[in-house]
């Protein structure tokens, strides 16, 4: 039963991360064939999504919708990480795809691990330790490599690629520490959900998509139900339920498979070019996700010897 459950969890862990990576994809693929706006895309995404997750929870438990919303504090908290983490990560990614492309975007993206450790070690007053400080290293070098391929008096990607993806970086880092609190109480599903739907109206005020809407031909509509369905309901689906298989660090660093699904999708489908500098970035940020993972794997560990 126990090896069942375990070859599940890493077989859903590993799924969520290459359908997150299928989901830049078609993202980068809108962008450069439709010229859709990425944050016309980003909002239809959340609030579609929302309201999927909504609807979904509401037919298994209609009282857990109105639980987050009895508690002001609470309320407060999932608002501001709707905005500050949900959209502004969501938000951050697609516009660094239209910027730079999906594998590139994915693997600045996971800086954010780096953020939280930094995060962390300024909250407990220490000093990075020695594999934490290699860690750190790796994504330096990482984006180094992505944003020079290894020259240091030229630019292949452009500021706005670069600074997209590191804002992506920090909002990931919000989205993974904000809404811890809230979950435990009410579960991820009504706050993703909730998050998606307050984030997606949000955008809309800003973005404005009544005046930014695409050709909604079939390649579009395809491609919105591919990244609405695949990339977020079903992917979200199975990594919270390889977290249950597997626990919150295993699942997480299973699914950064994602770093090296989206380059992959990239280069298959829409022929993006990848030179071996950037091959080489993909690899340090993917050992950096490994080495700032290896605390957790021990906690855990210890956690499973004890029970």
């Amino acid at each position: 039963m126990t090896s069942s459950k375990t070859l599940r969890g890493v077989f859903l862990a590993l799924l969520a991360g290459t359908c997150w990576g299928f989901s830049g994809t078609v993202g980068q693929f809108l962008f450069t064939t439709r010229q859709v706006d990425s944050g016309w895309l980003t909002l239809v995404r959340m609030l579609v999504s929302g309201l999927i997750l909504l609807v979904w929870t509401g037919l298994q438990n209609p009282r857990s919708l109105a639980e987050p919303w009895k508690d002001r504090r609470q309320a407060v908290r999932l608002i501001v990480f709707s905005l500050a983490g949900l959209m502004a990560v969501q938000y951050a990614y697609m516009v660094a795809i239209f910027y730079s492309n999906a594998g590139t975007a994915t693997a600045i993206q996971y800086l954010g691990d780096a953020f939280i450790l930094l995060y962390a070690c300024c909250s407990a007053r220490r000093l990075p330790r020695l594999p934490e400080m290699a860690g750190l290293a790796l994504a330096l070098a990482g984006v180094f490599l992505l944003a020079t391929h290894g020259r240091m008096d030229s630019m292949v990607l452009s500021f706005q690629g670069l600074f997209w993806g590191l804002c992506a970086a920090v909002a990931l880092m919000l989205y993974t520490l904000l809404p811890a609190p809230l979950i435990r109480v009410y579960g991820s599903r009504p706050i993703t959900g909730f998050g998606m739907l307050i984030g997606g109206v949000a955008l809309a005020l800003v973005v404005r998509p009544w005046e930014k809407a695409p050709a909604l031909d079939m390649a579009v509509l395809v491609s919105m139900a591919a990244i609405i369905l695949i990339g977020t309901v079903l992917a979200f689906t199975a990594y919270l339920k390889s977290v249950a298989d597997l626990g919150g660090v295993k699942a997480g660093l299973l699914a950064s498979v994602e770093t090296l699904a989206a380059p992959l999708f990239a280069a298959l489908w829409l022929d993006t070019r990848f030179v071996a500098a950037d091959f080489v970035g993909f690899f340090c940020i993917l050992v950096m996700v490994v080495l700032l993972s290896l605390p957790g794997l021990q906690a855990e560990k210890k956690a499973c010897s004890k029970q």
